[in-house]
């Protein structure tokens, strides 16, 4: 068969909903990464765009990196750039919404299309090497002695580990607006910040820190589940006496704009994408849980979010 008389069977078939529209035409995705290289979100965007051509959903996926602002730089850039792309998806999660919350960007989340949660991570703080601190006591009563000596880096301002950071202050009694927290534009330069000795403690998604923890160079002193990390050894911070527990999450989005049958269409390719090797592979490399939760149950979820992290960040003297 001549491949133009193909093409045209292929669309009588589409028109009848025999075939989806997407079959007709190469899918080339664009992936909006909010976040510079090196962090959470970067890899999990290019976990997952890696997952899409092996289940064959994409043919090709090129990604764009735009950190800062807990992402709201690039979901402003992906709000008013990707109007009605069918093919573009951004990366966001939980430290997107505790942005917003703080920031008050000119664009909301609400403008883009929810797709799925992919994966949760709990948090972990660790100290450089040579810090002349060695347990999360020791951190805590510098804190209490002089607030603004202990600086804390990690990433954007709303962050889970800037929330639990405000947290941690009001649970040993010290004003949560008299921490130093330095807020870093994605996950490798609050990396390099920990390694070189530019903060007190960091703190991130254990992912961020696992081959940095396990060559030595930087010591875990606590994590933020409810109880201790399966495989990890490290302590909680309720274990700890400091009674805080706080997840992250991470995700994905469509462009503003597109078709209830778009929305379908990019879900079943990351529904497709999340049952291959590569991404399982992905999530044991990474210590991410998965967390899949797609439709009006995701849409549901990301409101209670908002409203349980306004209201965290409220009692913790953030806003």
């Amino acid at each position: 068969m001549r491949r133009d008389t193909f093409l045209k069977s292929l669309a009588a078939l589409a028109a009848a909903g025999g075939v989806p529209l997407s079959a007709l035409a190469a899918t080339n995705v664009k992936m909006m990464i909010p976040a510079n290289p090196g962090g959470g979100w970067d890899t999990t965007g290019r976990a997952l765009g890696k997952a899409l051509l092996e289940a064959k959903a994409a043919d090709s996926v090129t990604y764009d990196n735009k950190g800062g602002a807990a992402g709201a730089l690039g979901l402003a850039q992906f709000v008013n750039s990707s109007k009605g792309d069918p093919n573009a998806m951004m990366v966001m999660g939980a430290v997107m919404l505790g942005g917003i919350i703080t920031g008050k960007p000119p664009v909301s989340l609400s403008q883009a299309t929810p797709i799925a949660r992919l994966t949760s991570e709990y948090n972990v703080f660790v100290l450089p090497a040579n810090s002349p601190f060695k347990t999360m006591a020791d951190v805590i009563a510098q804190l209490k002695k002089d607030p603004g000596s202990v600086k804390w880096g990690g990433g954007s301002r709303g962050s889970t580990e800037h929330i639990a950071a405000a947290m941690i202050a009001r649970e040993v009694g010290v004003d949560p607006a008299k921490i130093n927290y330095v807020a870093f534009r994605g996950g490798g330069e609050a990396t390099a910040a920990i390694l070189g000795g530019n903060v007190t403690i960091g703190g991130s998604g254990y992912s961020e820190f696992a081959e940095y923890i396990t060559a030595g160079k930087m010591k875990p002193i606590a994590v933020t589940s409810g109880t201790r990390l399966k495989g990890i050894n490290v302590p909680t911070l309720k274990e700890q006496g400091i009674n805080v527990e706080i997840g992250n999450w991470r995700g994905v989005y469509g462009a503003p704009g597109i078709t209830a049958a778009q929305r379908k269409n990019l879900t079943d390719m990351v529904l497709a994408g999340v049952k291959t090797k590569s991404w399982a592979e992905s999530l044991k490399k990474n210590d991410w849980t998965p967390a899949l939760l797609s439709g009006p149950a995701f849409d549901k979820f990301v409101d209670d979010e908002f409203a349980s992290l306004r209201a965290t960040m409220v009692k913790s003297g953030m806003i």
